[in-house]
């Protein structure tokens, strides 16, 4: 998947939108050796059981005042149902920037991977500081928070 050499005291964080993993590298860059020291899981029921609602409608108009009898023209539009579950999924990268910035800003690493689900990756990118940006030295497009540290060592460090 990736070459990538992450040094001594280095940090990947695995992200999936409702699960965290940060890892230190407790290695070095020819031996890396990842320790899990902090987990983060965030409650992300699916979309049918966070809104009950159903989905609104809209009139799109009907023509000109007084060209038609009132609605004889008019359209109606379904408005697309509201995804509570990749709104939590944003939710939850946007407060995973936070935390990277706090621990940037206390200088708790100096470089970092991240391992994340394409769609989490997108936002995590979008909302992180320049700060945590400067420190990230590659990034993978996969979802690994299911994955033992060992796989994750090959798969992501060589």
């Amino acid at each position: 998947m990736s070459d990538m050499k992450l040094k001594n005291k280095g940090w990947l964080v695995i992200a999936d939108g409702e699960k965290a993993l940060f890892l230190r590298n407790d290695g070095d860059e020819k031996f890396p050796n990842l320790t899990v020291f902090r987990e983060i899981e965030h409650e992300n029921p699916r979309t049918g059981e966070q809104g009950t609602d159903k989905p609104g409608r809209l009139n799109d108009g009907g023509g000109a005042e007084g060209s038609a009898p009132a609605g004889a023209n008019a359209h109606r539009s379904a408005v697309q149902e509201t995804d509570w579950h990749k709104l939590e999924k944003e939710r939850f990268a946007k407060e995973l920037a936070d935390i990277l910035y706090k621990h940037a800003h206390k200088g708790s690493f100096s470089e970092i991977v991240l391992v994340a689900a394409p769609g989490v990756l997108g936002t995590l990118r979008k909302e992180l500081h320049k700060e945590v940006a400067d420190k990230v030295i590659g990034e993978v497009d996969k979802d690994l928070t299911g994955h033992p540290v060992h796989e994750i060592e090959k798969l992501v460090l060589a």
